[in-house]
């Protein structure tokens, strides 16, 4: 059985572009809170990192489509707890908390795959 690097590390190496995307996202969140009728975007981790690892329905018509991680069509749109008066969605104690809880699963994701590579470099060693 033949076990490529690629596919060893791959849901780690998924989790870590998924959650770069997503923190991109949210700080625009962030930045935006003060803008009359912005609309505050999120997707959804798990469903987006099945998609990426193969566990979705999603049909390809060519290699190139996922190249990016984060298909732009898959972006929705968070839905206010408290409407505000100019339009915007953006609730800043939501968007703090959801950037600050992926951030700790970034670093998280991080320390595993680092640790799954030093795994790989001791095996490769014959340690």
């Amino acid at each position: 059985m033949t076990v490529s690097f690629a596919d060893s590390i791959g849901l780690h190496a998924q989790s870590l572009m998924l959650r770069e995307k997503r923190g991109e996202i949210l700080a625009s969140n962030i930045a935006n809170a003060a803008t009359p009728n912005f609309k505050a975007r999120d997707f959804d981790f798990e469903g987006e990192l099945a998609r990426a690892t193969g566990g979705g329905a999603l049909a390809v018509t060519a290699q190139a489509h996922l190249a990016g991680g984060l298909a732009e069509g898959n972006l929705g749109y968070r839905v206010p707890l408290n409407a505000s008066m100019d339009g915007n969605t953006v609730e800043l104690p939501v968007e703090q908390m959801e950037f600050a809880e992926n951030t700790l699963r970034y670093q998280t994701s991080l320390q595993l795959l680092n640790r799954r590579i030093s795994g790989l470099m001791t095996a490769i060693k014959g340690e």
